[in-house]
């Protein structure tokens, strides 16, 4: 007797969707997504392995080490400087270049650590410099004093004012902080004075000691502001018989 044979379906095999493969550029991306969520002390080789999905041997094909890691965060975090377009000449193109500068560190405010501790400037620093000198020299400031605008600006043209002691925590106890207090007002009156003379907004401090907005403003103002006098003023370095610069006004 004929028989039919019915025929089966191939059973359906569930597969899971292709994960993205492992690049540099993905190395990149998700450790500054990762330093942006658990800070500089967050960010280890073995944490963003976890985060990628890989072993942390992976790595090491896209990045030597933790340190090529961080110049290329610090390279990813000077890229994202995007200054807008301004009228008022030299000094508001310059301003607008360190408000953009700010504004990237306030969105990446572990990247001043990390900056603080490259040894030499990446091409991409060099660019964002060369960008600043330029903006200067179109105005028409001489080279000499563009060098020292430079200086004066310092880390200020990454975003952030470096300082050298850093604010420490507050003491919790009130019997405590009030002998701090008292002790501040018998040995360091003018210190504690200075320091009590104005509150800080801390949703927009970066870095250590007393960097918020109001400082920060402050800071690149005052320098952009006597730029501006020494060069109306016709300034020139020169030199002292003991071969030491010191300023001039012409």
């Amino acid at each position: 007797m004929p028989y039919t044979v019915k025929s089966r379906k191939a059973p359906t095999v569930q597969t899971s969707a292709p994960r993205s493969p492992l690049s540099r550029v993905r190395v990149i991306a998700e450790a500054l997504t990762l330093a942006d969520q658990a800070g500089l002390d967050g960010l280890s080789m073995r944490a963003l392995a976890e985060r990628l999905g890989v072993v942390p041997m992976a790595l090491y094909k896209h990045v030597s080490n933790k340190e090529e890691l961080l110049d290329a965060l610090v390279d990813a975090v000077i890229a994202e400087v995007a200054p807008g377009t301004v009228d008022g000449g030299w000094k508001a193109q310059a301003r607008e270049q360190l408000l953009a500068a700010r504004r990237t560190m306030l969105r990446h405010p572990w990247a001043w650590r990390a900056i603080e501790t490259r040894e030499a400037p990446s091409p991409a620093a060099l660019d964002r410099m060369e960008v600043m000198i330029a903006t200067l020299r179109a105005g028409g400031l001489s080279a000499p004093l563009v060098h020292h605008v430079m200086h004066a600006l310092g880390s200020r043209l990454w975003g952030f004012s470096q300082e050298v002691f850093a604010t420490g925590p507050q003491p919790t106890d009130p019997g405590i902080a009030a002998q701090a207090m008292e002790m501040m007002a018998a040995r360091w009156p003018r210190v504690l004075e200075s320091a009590m003379s104005t509150l800080h907004q801390q949703g927009s401090a970066v870095g250590p000691g007393c960097d918020d907005e109001t400082e920060y403003l402050f800071a690149i103002d005052l320098i952009l502001d006597g730029a501006e006098r020494l060069h109306d003023a016709g300034w020139s370095p020169a030199a002292r018989s003991d071969g030491a610069p010191w300023v001039t006004l012409q």
